[in-house]
């Protein structure tokens, strides 16, 4: 992990995401990118695609404080702003800039503000191809990965997830792989007899201390269940596959997307 990307937009949560970027930049001796994206508040200027006053002022605040800290922190670091606030703009281009990071710093969405798309982290985590990790709109976070948990179910987009947070169980204590299920699930498989695998297994060629929990979930929502037991585990960041729309399964009804609404520790999400 030599790239990181860390999104901005001159908020007051601006400075809790730059510090986990930074941290993690040290950790793995990585360039760190800062992005300023925000919707223009002068709508005049968002149709015009011209970056208002009040626009510029904020971007220039955002990377006084973006260029303080990582001198503070002796990194290497780079600026990237977009060139104005139209909210389609801001959609698609920070998508497109967070290809090129091997992780990106963002933050949810909160609704008091509007200062970026409502759906800008699901539009980065299900198109950019990279692994996105999502800072909760409150509280104070001063460790991440010490306490990590991966909701596991085997699916494409968990795989994914788990191969995505090598680097960062690689340097923790310690992961805990929760699956949860259906007790009508322990049956075993219709397919007949298939080779053994283990996802613990698996990590521990990685040098990944790692111990797997399955958890029933009969009658609960499995979303709810993992929520409470992030709780009780102490977790101080979770890794899980994000879902892509589907005509059975669209985003807004999916596990990603709940956890989004309701998330209490930054999470990180790949598709």
């Amino acid at each position: 992990m030599k790239d990181i990307l860390v999104h901005l937009d001159g908020g007051e949560r601006d400075s809790v995401r730059l510090d986990m970027a930074i941290g993690l930049a040290k950790r793995h001796g990585a360039v760190l990118t800062g992005l300023f994206a925000r919707i223009d508040s002068f709508k005049p200027s968002a149709v015009a695609r011209h970056a208002s006053d009040v626009l510029v002022k904020v971007r220039n605040g955002a990377k006084a404080v973006f260029d303080a800290a990582v001198k503070e922190a002796g990194i290497a670091s780079r600026w990237w702003q977009l060139s104005h606030g139209e909210p389609g703009h801001v959609l698609s281009e920070t998508m497109f800039c967070a290809r090129y990071a091997d992780l990106v710093v963002m933050g949810q969405f909160e609704s008091k503000t509007k200062q970026v798309p409502e759906d800008l982290v699901e539009h980065v985590v299900l198109h950019c191809g990279r692994p996105v990790l999502v800072v909760p709109h409150s509280g104070s976070f001063p460790t991440l990965g010490e306490h990590m948990v991966v909701a596991w179910n085997a699916d494409r987009e968990a795989v994914r997830a788990l191969n995505d947070a090598k680097p960062l169980m690689v340097a923790t204590g310690g992961v805990t792989v929760l699956s949860l299920h259906a007790t009508t699930d322990e049956g075993g498989t219709s397919m007949g007899d298939v080779p053994h695998v283990d996802v613990v297994d698996h990590l521990s060629r990685w040098g990944i201390d790692a111990r797997l929990e399955r958890m029933p979930v009969d009658g609960l929502d499995k979303m709810d269940v993992l929520l409470s037991r992030l709780c009780d585990l102490g977790a101080d960041l979770l890794v899980m596959g994000a879902h892509s729309h589907s005509a059975l399964v669209p985003w807004h009804a999916g596990g990603a997307a709940y956890i989004l609404r309701h998330m209490t520790i930054p999470t990180l999400l790949s598709n």
